[in-house]
């Protein structure tokens, strides 16, 4: 247990296993959120259907998302650049939708073939959404890494991998 927590040190030292450790810390709070959001306006309040409230849940949860990711997961700071972070970030956040409405008419379609009552409904709503943020999961970080950092190699004199030093620009 010991070398493990050794290994993830070392890893986090590294910026990108910093990033990829912050990175996952903003998804778990934006799959929470979202998932807390279909938990109130599907499951309690009953504001809308599956699908309404997926969407609902996850624009609303893509603005934080978005800010916690530029500036705590990569450190960008200043205006954001439309095309370069913006626009990617937006396409990425709908085809994660785009999933997520497809999983949750899936989970309608499941609860009413299996006349689930709501609350079983709600369940089914909830984990068809989260498994479709883990599917995305990763895919997002390998474009967001691109989007929102700008690393430059340096090599040193011995051009070993284990030398390559990472200095953001």
């Amino acid at each position: 247990m010991r070398d493990l927590l050794d290994r993830a040190m070392r890893v986090y030292e590294t910026p990108n296993g910093k990033r990829m450790i912050r990175y996952t810390l903003v998804s778990v709070i934006s799959t929470a959120f979202s998932l807390a959001l279909i938990a109130v306006v599907f499951g309690v309040l009953r504001l809308w259907s599956e699908v309404p409230s997926v969407i609902f849940a996850n624009v609303v949860a893509s603005v934080p998302a978005y800010y916690l990711n530029r500036k705590w997961a990569w450190g960008k700071s200043g205006k954001s650049h439309l095309v370069k972070e913006v626009l990617p970030f937006w396409l990425a956040s709908l085809a994660a939708l785009a999933l997520s409405t497809y999983t949750a008419a899936w989970a309608r379609d499941y609860s009413r073939d299996h006349q689930l009552h709501h609350f079983a409904a709600t369940v089914v709503v909830m984990v068809a959404s989260l498994a479709a943020y883990g599917f995305l999961w990763i895919g997002k970080f390998l474009i967001f890494n691109q989007l929102f950092k700008h690393v430059h190699v340096h090599a040193h004199e011995v051009g070993t991998v284990d030398q390559v030093e990472l200095v953001e620009s």
